[in-house]
């Protein structure tokens, strides 16, 4: 008994052809499944924003526009209500900045050095351990501020008064008013600090990525010329790894001003308006906690305010996100 080839191809496809119908339908299925994953995705970002567009029009039904940003106090629950908003992103803009003080130079350094110094020994396991500062929960950050960080900066304000003291009895010109003013046991010092402690791993992690993804031929290139290797890291390195290590520090400031534990235990709950690092301040994720505690009857004026914050707060991390994508694609380097 012979057999043609042709034979064995109408048996193979008979064979396989429900198997074919079979994996449409599951490719079909599965093409469902995600679908519908990302509008849910979709749909709870709507929904976010519509119910903050919602209460937000509500509030200022209420407040007028110029009274939110000209006022100079944040009272929205005393007798005589204020509601300065500028008091809260005062504060926010305070220790976000302390915390980039803290975290840009450490985060880019360590980066560097993961990237361009650490053998591969080293770097499979000092970054993850880099890492492991990302998944500490943030309100053990934020006692560790509290009960760590402010008493050791209490003490070394006191010892630098100590030092203006003494050396003010030595050259009897030096005035007394150079003395540091006292730290307050809640206050946006400390709390910039440990929040800068806790950013760090995420503008280490994304900006070593984007250095080391930099083509290896730049850097010989460069070494071919006579540069040597910091000078390399500096004029060829840096420059071609500059958008992904902006679009890292974007982040990690969008990371600082959502910030929400850290600020609310070591920082305080007092509004006040100033950059005076040394004394207690709210933020406008410490308000949201503070109003969110349950006592605010649903629908006053006092519950609407968390959505007004709320939305300022998704206007300023939203405008931080848009500079980042447009930055990263109007100075992203291609290479081939």
């Amino acid at each position: 008994m012979s057999t043609t080839p042709s034979s064995f191809e109408s048996s193979d496809s008979e064979m396989f052809r429900p198997n074919r119908q079979l994996n449409k339908r599951v490719e079909l299925v599965v093409k469902i499944i995600f679908a519908t994953f990302a509008l849910v995705s979709v749909a709870t970002t709507i929904g976010i924003v519509l119910t903050l567009i919602f209460e937000t029009v509500g509030f200022f039904q209420e407040v007028s526009l110029l009274k939110f940003l000209s006022d100079k106090a944040w009272t929205p629950l005393f007798p005589n209500p204020k509601f300065g908003i500028f008091v809260l992103i005062s504060a926010t803009f305070l220790t976000s900045v302390i915390a980039l003080m803290v975290a840009l130079p450490l985060g880019l350094l360590a980066a560097i050095y993961l990237s361009e110094y650490a053998s591969s020994g080293i770097r499979r396991w000092l970054k993850p351990a880099l890492e492991i500062l990302a998944g500490v929960p943030t309100v053990v950050f934020g006692y560790f501020a509290l009960m760590v960080v402010s008493p050791r900066l209490r003490d070394c304000i006191d010892l630098i008064n100590w030092g203006i003291a003494f050396i003010g009895r030595v050259i009897p010109f030096i005035p007394e008013s150079f003395a540091i003013p006292e730290l307050k046991g809640f206050n946006a010092l400390s709390a910039g600090i440990v929040l800068g402690i806790a950013i760090i791993p995420m503008i280490a992690s994304l900006s070593e990525d984007a250095i080391y993804a930099v083509p290896n031929s730049l850097r010989q290139g460069a070494y071919a010329l006579g540069a040597t290797k910091r000078e390399t890291i500096i004029g060829v390195v840096i420059p071609a790894a500059l958008s992904g290590i902006v679009a890292s520090f974007v982040l990690a400031v969008s990371r600082a001003v959502g910030e929400t534990m850290i600020v609310s235990i070591a920082a305080g709950q007092n509004p006040t308006l100033g950059l005076n690092p040394l004394v207690p301040v709210m933020t406008m994720t410490a308000y949201i906690v503070q109003v969110s505690l349950g006592d605010t009857p649903a629908g006053s004026l006092a519950y609407k305010t968390i959505f007004s914050v709320g939305m300022t707060l998704f206007l300023l991390t939203l405008a931080l996100n848009i500079f980042s994508f447009w930055f990263v694609r109007r100075f992203r380097e291609k290479y081939d």
